[in-house]
């Protein structure tokens, strides 16, 4: 499990995370908590390459404003 950093804030349906890594996760990769439960997927990686954000799309059960401040990790 790769921690992939904490969700700052959502924008458009989506979860925006800086990333707390050098390696920047795959699109199409799914996305848990500390709970091991399964919140999304990434959809996108954008932004500076010294500091680059992930966006995520939740999946059925997760709401978004509960992800915020939220630590995610790959799966």
């Amino acid at each position: 499990m790769q921690r992939i950093g904490t969700v700052g804030k959502t924008a458009q349906g989506l979860a925006i995370v800086g990333l707390d890594t050098d390696e920047t996760p795959d699109i199409g990769l799914m996305v848990i908590d500390e709970s091991l439960s399964t919140v999304g997927r990434v959809v996108d990686v954008f932004g500076p390459v010294a500091a680059p954000y992930v966006a995520i799309t939740p999946t059925d059960g997760a709401t978004l404003t509960d992800l915020v401040g939220t630590t995610l990790y790959a799966e």
